[in-house]
């Protein structure tokens, strides 16, 4: 498997089909492998902190989300060829699983949030079994009763939308403990699938300006976006030696 490291982090050059199929050889293994799907704003938070450096780096497979990362990639000299969003990414392979009657247990996002994503993906993917969901909002000394549920149903792909870094750090924290296939970080992944957030439009995808459009109809979110021309800038500084 061929990796790009860009700013730190070793990205796995593959488009979404090669992932898909990687995924599914994961959940078959059965060993709770887990994947990060680091956008601009991840790659730039794991230069500072060490505990989400760490998750990302011990990641099973790592998937370039967001367009940033792609340009970073080619400043540097070694291109990455796909950009793969994360939600992209577990749509094709939750598809995929419902040719099969695989296991999903969704974990994050506010209470009822889940139970919702969960409806409409079994609408969406009739073969899928939805097997479990919690939500997001847990104290740390309840996390052992959350193992237990998830466990409980031996679920095949845990989609944990806990937003980063917890969500990356949860997953490599928790992956000895889990009888499950494989982990997904997805963010706010859940609150797409119940509806309750709008994805951007599929032209605005295609152009990589879905962080345009979410800053558009979320304001609040500047502080945020202001950050991200940061990696490019970092990537440039790095490749003129800096």
């Amino acid at each position: 498997m061929n990796r790009i490291d860009v700013l730190g982090v070793e990205f796995d050059d593959m488009d979404i089909v090669e992932a898909v199929e990687l995924a599914m050889g994961f959940m078959d293994e059965r060993r709770c492998a887990y994947a990060v799907t680091p956008n601009p704003e991840i790659v730039l938070a794991s230069r500072k902190n060490r505990k989400l450096a760490s998750a990302v780096r011990a990641a099973d497979m790592v998937l370039a989300d967001g367009v940033g990362v792609i340009y970073a990639s080619r400043i540097l000299g070694t291109p990455i060829k796909n950009r793969i969003p994360g939600i992209d990414f577990a749509s094709a392979l939750m598809a995929r699983m419902s040719e099969c009657g695989k296991k999903v247990f969704l974990l994050g996002a506010k209470p009822g949030v889940a139970e919702l994503a969960g409806e409409r993906l079994s609408e969406r993917y009739p073969g899928l079994d939805i097997c479990g969901v919690n939500d997001g909002y847990f104290e740390e000394e309840d996390n052992e009763l959350v193992l237990e549920k998830i466990n409980a149903q031996s679920p095949d792909l845990v989609l944990v939308c806990l937003g980063a870094p917890k969500q990356e750090i949860w997953m490599k924290n928790n992956a000895e403990l889990l009888n499950a296939g494989l982990m997904i970080g997805l963010g706010g992944a859940l609150d797409v699938y119940a509806g309750v957030v709008e994805r951007a439009p599929r032209k605005w995808r295609k152009l990589g300006l879905e962080w345009l459009y979410r800053l558009i109809r979320e304001p609040r979110r500047i502080k945020r976006m202001i950050k991200l021309p940061g990696i490019l800038f970092a990537a440039l500084w790095r490749r003129i030696g800096g």
